[in-house]
C-alpha cells in the first residue's frame, strides 16, 4: 500500500531539500572607503584631480593662437559652440610637456565664470583610491606646482599628488594671462 503524505509534509520535505542544495552567503567583507579623482601626468609627477573639479575630457583640440598673452596661454579653441581658453599647464609652472603629442590632453575646469582648458601630458582616467593611503601633501615637495598639492595617495610604489584645482583658479599669476 501507498503512503500518502499530507500537503504540509511535502512541502516541509521540498523546503529541507532545497536548504541541503542551498550555496551560503558570502563572508562579511570589510567595505573600505574611496576616493575617485582623474588622473594625469604633468612634469614627470602623478597627479588627481577631483572629479567634481573636472567636467570634461577632451584631445587637444584645434586652437587660435592669442596674441599678446602669456607664453603658457596656448590659445583659444571652439569646443561646441563655445570658446575655450587653453593652457599649457607645464610651461605654466615653468617645465614644458613631456612625452608624445597623441597622449596630450585637455582637463576642462569650470567654476563659477571661470571656464578652462588645461594640457596635461598624459591622462590615467578615472582613479579610485583607498582613503588608508591618503596622507598630508609632502613637506620636501619643492616643485612650482606644491601650492596647488594638497595631498597625496602614497601606494606601493607610485605616488599620486592630489591636484587642487581651486588654489589654480585662486592664484594671481594664474589669472593674470596677459603678457607683461
Amino acid at each position: 500500500m501507498q503512503s500518502k503524505q499530507s500537503p504540509y509534509l511535502a512541502l516541509i520535505d521540498i523546503a529541507n531539500r532545497a536548504k541541503a542544495q542551498a550555496a551560503g552567503l558570502p563572508g562579511r567583507q570589510e567595505v573600505k572607503p574611496y576616493w575617485s579623482g582623474i588622473g594625469f601626468s604633468l612634469l614627470g609627477h602623478r597627479f588627481v584631480a577631483s572629479m567634481e573639479a573636472v567636467v570634461e575630457l577632451l584631445e587637444v583640440p584645434q586652437y587660435t593662437f592669442i596674441p599678446g598673452a602669456q607664453p603658457w596661454v596656448r590659445g583659444v579653441a571652439n569646443v561646441r559652440g563655445r570658446l575655450l581658453p587653453l593652457f599649457d599647464l607645464a610651461a605654466f609652472f615653468g617645465g614644458g610637456l613631456r612625452g608624445a603629442r597623441q597622449r596630450r590632453r585637455v582637463l576642462v575646469v569650470e567654476h563659477g565664470k571661470m571656464y578652462a582648458g588645461l594640457i596635461v601630458d598624459e591622462l590615467h582616467g578615472m582613479q579610485h583610491l583607498a582613503l588608508e593611503y591618503a596622507k598630508r601633501a609632502p613637506g620636501d615637495l619643492m616643485e612650482p606646482f606644491a601650492p596647488m598639492v594638497n595631498g597625496q595617495f602614497a601606494l606601493q610604489q607610485e605616488r599620486w599628488l592630489v591636484f587642487d584645482m581651486q588654489a589654480l583658479i585662486n592664484d594671481f599669476q594664474f589669472m593674470d594671462a596677459a603678457a607683461q
